[in-house]
């Protein structure tokens, strides 16, 4: 393996590297920054009972799963595909934590042979099937030898579809007590990508509150919808003052209640890049119209987790730079991976690098207009390694019958 600098300060001779090892467009991530982000996060919390979930939804590759692991952490999942990802990637069942909506049976099913012990509910109807199928599984009876933590996703707002509110709790008591389980968690989601600290901290007091409601009250998930700063001047999420405030109260309850905390975006966003080259080179006037060899179906959808992340290239910073949008490679008219930038006249063959993409980047991409998707790079203690091929147009078939 050859000898690499760490992104972002990743040199011009090396990206080249890259790109010619690996070909273009070219996820680059760096582990040596996510052990520290996972460092930062871990040590900002000092309660005791508490447990790091990395919600895998935002990234679900096996290689940076087993970083998670590594760390002591435990996996957050929203769905069966999560379970699925992380117990290939050697994450105990124990260790996983379920937090989703909507199975149908074969999948409440499914969740329970894997042997999925933790799982937070969002309504009536699924606490019910969890019951049902808990009870009619053929491995009922030895399900009830393992003991299951089921908690309440809490809805906090009329305009969320997540969660129940405290009206819902008689109920679900009385659902559980009928089966012989309990209602032992609160989980609590603030949103997705929310940077103000005290959105979380002004709320503690209450969700306390409402988790003392539940008599058999165990654990508390804090959720995640943890932000990134994406605009690097901007406000970021303050995960010390977080873990100061949050530690305080939850040790001055009077009882030992284990807390669960499911960062996502906030631990990966920042160790990935995505290099790619420019193909095509074109002016409107003063505007700079850049075409690359990559597209927007390999980043997030704007419309869900935000459309602007940094774009740099390596040309000299003393350069002149022009209004420049960079643009995909399809004919798709909203194409567009980052409009208005501040950028030098580029040229054909030229590199850039779009940052912060290891969160909903490769976990939301697609063959929108039948692009096959990038590989994937790891870079640790200075040396890179493949941990995704790139695809070829003979993924378009898959499971097509021709």
């Amino acid at each position: 393996m050859e000898k690499v600098q760490a992104i972002p300060n990743l040199e011009l001779k090396v990206a080249r590297e890259l790109l010619q090892v690996y070909g273009s467009p070219l996820y680059v991530y760096n582990g040596d920054i996510l052990r520290q982000t996972i460092s930062h996060i871990t040590k900002a919390i000092n309660y005791p009972q508490t447990k790091f979930h990395f919600a895998s939804v935002t990234n679900g590759n096996i290689a940076l799963l087993k970083i998670f692991k590594a760390a002591g952490w435990g996996l957050h999942a929203n769905t069966p595909g999560d379970i699925y990802l992380g117990l290939n990637a050697g994450f105990s069942p124990s260790d996983i934590v379920y937090s989703g909506s909507n199975l149908n049976r074969e999948e409440m099913s499914q969740v329970l042979d894997w042997g999925v012990t933790t799982l937070n509910l969002d309504s009536i109807s699924q606490l019910r099937l969890l019951c049902e199928v808990f009870l009619s599984h053929a491995k009922a009876q030895r399900r009830k030898e393992k003991k299951l933590n089921i908690g309440l996703r809490l809805n906090v707002s009329e305009d969320s579809r997540i969660g129940v509110t405290t009206t819902d709790f008689s109920e679900a008591i009385s659902i559980t007590s009928t089966v012989g389980l309990k209602i032992t968690g609160l989980h609590f989601y603030r949103g997705t990508g929310t940077n103000a600290t005290t959105a979380f901290t002004d709320v503690i007091d209450n969700v306390l509150e409402t988790a003392k409601k539940l008599p058999d009250w165990e654990y508390l998930d804090f959720g995640g919808g943890f932000g990134y700063p994406y605009h690097h001047q901007g406000a970021a999420f303050n995960w010390e003052l977080f873990g100061n405030e949050l530690s305080w109260r939850i040790s001055n309850l009077g009882k030992n209640i284990d807390l669960i905390i499911e960062p996502g975006r906030a631990a990966i966003a920042g160790c990935a890049t995505m290099l790619a080259k420019v193909v095509s080179v074109k002016w409107q006037g003063e505007k700079q119209i850049i075409g690359v060899d990559t597209t927007v179906a390999n980043l997030s959808v704007p419309s869900v987790h935000g459309g602007y992340r940094e774009i740099v290239t390596w040309k000299n910073s003393i350069s002149e730079n022009y209004i420049t949008d960079i643009c995909g490679n399809t004919t798709y008219s909203r194409d567009y991976l980052g409009k208005n930038c501040q950028l030098p006249a580029l040229e054909i063959g030229d590199i850039i690098a779009i940052l912060d993409v290891g969160a909903y980047g490769y976990a939301m991409s697609s063959h929108f207009l039948h692009r096959p998707k990038p590989a994937e790079v790891l870079l640790e203690n200075g040396t890179h390694r493949l941990i995704r091929e790139r695809e070829d147009y003979s993924i378009l078939l898959n499971n097509q019958i021709v």
